[in-house]
């Protein structure tokens, strides 16, 4: 099902970089570092806990297949991958998306604690 009000159900075809059965992936239009990539379920579903095992096996697929497309470009130094859920949980686009980061040496200082850090954002978020 896609809902008209989702901005992940309306993707346009050109910013799609993968794809596969149930998934697809693109660049964050809000990156917090280069190469921010979103992995969604091509339906509409809002939470990581609705989405299918299907669904997931494809969405790991991609994240895989994030790594080597970003590895290609960007040759980054590491990564975090992530998943928000619900209001509280930091979720601000109800469609399920795990966020695949490339982190580069010298992004912060430490980056001991990983995610748990603030990553200085690239784009301001709205």
């Amino acid at each position: 099902m896609r809902v008209l009000s989702c901005p992940f159900c309306n993707l346009r075809k050109d910013q799609i970089v993968l794809e596969n059965e149930t998934a697809l992936a693109f660049y964050d239009i809000y990156p917090v570092q280069k190469g921010h990539l979103l992995i969604i379920p091509k339906e509409h579903v809002i939470s990581y806990f609705d989405a299918s095992d299907i669904e997931i096996a494809d969405i790991h697929d991609l994240i895989k297949k994030g790594k080597e497309l970003l590895d290609d470009e960007y040759s980054p130094d590491g990564y975090n991958i992530g998943v928000n859920v619900g209001h509280y949980g930091g979720q601000t686009v109800p469609h399920l998306h795990f966020h695949l980061i490339p982190r580069y040496k010298g992004d912060i200082e430490d980056p001991r604690g990983g995610i748990r850090k603030a990553i200085p954002n690239l784009v301001q978020y709205p």
